[in-house]
């Protein structure tokens, strides 16, 4: 019997592609959703990870991909919410549309798709059956120039314990909140020294902390509800 896929929201970039890049090297077969074409897809496909565009900023469009999920699996071993979108906040008129797409992103697409996709993870004939959330270390504090990403991050992070009360003991629901992880492109050394000086760690550190504390999820059986911090200790300085 083939094993379950991983499904990472998402997955085309940054975090999310470190991650299902890092599954497959362990053995996983993993399915990524994506909002754009873009060059490194056919990367990701030349290694055997299914690829399926989403747009999740309207209600359509997330049952369309769920929809064709279940049209591509079975089962699902796990599945991993990475879909974000880092807009800022706005006094004019597209404030109101900013922050509905914000929410659509960051907590309608995981609460419907974790209520569509419960069959597909309770189908998984493996031992563990786990839901991820990615939140944001910002959820503690607020945000003066992102408040409506920080809010709705805040939402996914309280449905966390909500679906880790309706889905156990079947399914292990979590969420992981990262500080700055990596830097972009652009980003001069200025910026990350102030980026550094931020955390006790005084470092950015990669994405490969990311996928540890993921697989540190996805390899204990005993973990629900949790959010687990990845910030170098911000809340120390």
């Amino acid at each position: 019997m083939s094993a379950s896929p991983i499904l990472i929201t998402g997955g085309a970039q940054r975090l999310g592609r470190h991650c299902a890049e890092r599954l497959v090297d362990d053995g996983h077969p993993v399915i990524i959703s994506y909002r754009r074409e873009r060059p490194e897809l056919e990367a990701l496909r030349g290694r055997g990870i299914v690829t399926l565009p989403a747009d999740f900023s309207s209600e359509t469009g997330i049952l369309d991909f769920i929809d064709r999920l279940k049209g591509e699996t079975a089962s699902l071993r796990a599945i991993v919410h990475n879909a974000s979108d880092w807009a800022p906040d706005s006094t004019g008129p597209e404030a109101g549309a900013t922050f509905e797409r914000l929410f659509r992103i960051h907590m309608l697409a995981p609460y419907l798709i974790n209520l569509h996709g419960r069959e597909l993870l309770e189908a998984c004939r493996e031992p563990q059956r786990d839901i991820v959330h990615m939140t944001d270390y910002v959820v503690q504090k607020g945000s003066r120039k992102h408040a409506a990403y920080a809010a709705t991050k805040a939402g996914l992070d309280n449905l966390t314990l909500s679906f880790a009360a309706m889905y156990a003991p079947e399914v292990q629901v979590n969420a992981i909140a990262p500080a700055l992880i990596m830097l972009n492109e652009g980003d001069d050394e200025a910026y990350a020294e102030k980026a550094r000086a931020k955390s006790a760690m005084q470092m950015v550190p990669g994405p490969g902390v990311i996928y540890q504390t993921l697989r540190y999820l996805l390899d204990n059986r005993y973990v629900t509800g949790a959010t687990l911090p990845v910030d170098g200790g911000r809340h120390l300085r």
